[in-house]
């Protein structure tokens, strides 16, 4: 069937607030703030030790909201509800961002715990709004509206990338990384957030929903329970989260941990930020590309060679410390980035439109709580299985080897789930 390439109103609403919650993962989670944690809140120590605890931080803001997940989506799917508890964490993440200001040099725990908060509300958000996935389009077009989510998000956050750029290199990095002009990155991500969620706010609309009941805290643990003991109702929706755990572990983790592990080879900041913004710009074409290749071969067959190119990236990356060429440690450098912005988006939109596919609609909010559960949970062992093997044998590169391991049970999972899904 062919694909409408007009967006409506609601689908453009949907895809905008990507374009605003990416500067976030973009700045707070992989760029910046993992800089601004190494060299500043946590100055003097090893790089190991702050790689590790960074992980940790980042396993803790997952395991916090993968409790909260379930619960809270079999809540919003009563009428009126996800928009509710989209524009709650929304604004509780935006608060916990604004405090990162008060971090002071040598204060990593304040800052990690702060960090945390700010983490959870994005995440949390996030739930709700991937559950609007069923509500604003239908199910021939989820792939192609999911991509477009992912592939505007990451170039949309371009623009207040280059912006903080543009301040901390005007600010001077002679000394390292200018700490007024990175606080001053964290009111832009802010307010980039909030302005790109006002077209969500407005023109969301719950369509699939469960009536509102006399007591919808208690209905909603009832039916979570109920769920989880009609698991072989569900089998490939529960069989697809066990593939999706594994695999979205090492995605997430390689996303996560990134701009750490470089710090640790000794790129500097300047090719680190150069780095991330040449991976922003080229997963947007890719994103899209993604979309209308799951067309043609089957949105499964899209998330194995997404699979297949970030085992290569983590084989590479293992190597990287090795290399003592200069010139080769930075174009294999260069290499892992580009194969890293080539499947990243396209991984991630596939998943969440094959699961859309897969879940009743009416139930949305509570089994996106579970996509989200799974993925939190795998957002927990991956940066924490990399930060144990980097501290048990000193070296972040057995860490970052062990990651394959997540790749290849993820695969041999989904090659189980039935291909009717599609």
């Amino acid at each position: 069937m062919a694909k409408k390439l007009k967006m409506s109103k609601e689908e453009v609403s949907w895809v905008l607030y990507d374009v605003g919650n990416s500067a976030f993962v973009l700045i707070m989670v992989t760029a910046l703030m993992p800089i601004f944690f190494k060299d500043f809140a946590a100055v003097g120590m090893s790089g190991a030790e702050s790689t590790a605890y960074w992980g940790f931080a980042n396993s803790a803001a997952s395991f916090i909201l993968a409790i909260l997940a379930p619960i809270l989506g079999a809540m919003a799917d009563y009428k009126d509800m996800k928009k509710r508890f989209l524009l709650f964490f929304l604004l509780f993440g935006s608060c916990f961002t604004l405090s990162l200001l008060f971090v002071d040099e040598g204060q990593w725990l304040f800052c990690l715990i702060l960090f945390i908060f700010a983490r959870v509300g994005w995440a949390g958000a996030n739930v709700f709004y991937d559950a609007f996935l069923v509500d604003v389009t239908s199910r021939e077009r989820m792939d192609t509206i999911s991509s477009r989510g992912y592939g505007y998000g990451y170039i949309g956050s371009v623009v207040p990338f280059l912006l903080i750029i543009g301040l901390i290199l005007g600010s001077g990095m002679e000394e390292g990384l200018p700490i007024g002009a990175t606080k001053a990155a964290f009111i832009i991500v802010v307010c980039w957030w909030l302005i790109f969620s006002i077209p969500a706010i407005k023109n969301l609309r719950q369509v699939h929903y469960l009536s509102v009941s006399h007591s919808p805290i208690i209905e909603s643990f009832k039916r979570l329970w109920c769920t989880l003991k009609e698991v072989r109702q569900h089998k490939q929706v529960f069989l697809f989260l066990a593939a999706y755990f594994f695999y979205i572990d090492g995605v997430s983790t390689i996303i996560t941990m990134s701009t750490a592990y470089g710090r640790d080879l000794g790129f500097g900041v300047t090719m680190l930020i150069l780095m991330l913004l040449f991976i922003q710009i080229v997963a947007f074409p890719f994103a899209l590309l993604f979309g209308r290749l799951a067309g043609i071969f089957s949105t499964k067959k899209m998330l194995f060679a997404g699979i297949g190119v970030y085992c290569l990236a983590t084989l590479i990356g293992f190597y990287l410390p090795v290399i003592d060429d200069p010139l080769q440690k930075n174009m294999a450098f260069w290499f892992i980035a580009f194969l890293v912005a080539s499947s990243m988006g396209g991984i991630q939109a596939l998943s969440r439109s094959y699961y859309g596919r897969l879940i009743p609609a009416e139930k949305s909010a509570e089994f996106f709580g579970f996509y989200n559960v799974f993925g939190k949970f795998a957002a927990i062992s991956g940066p924490l299985l990399m930060g144990i093997v980097g501290r048990m044998t000193g070296e972040t590169r057995w860490g970052l080897l062990s990651i394959l391991l997540l790749f290849v049970v993820g695969s041999i999972l989904l090659g189980r789930v039935n291909d009717s899904a599609e």
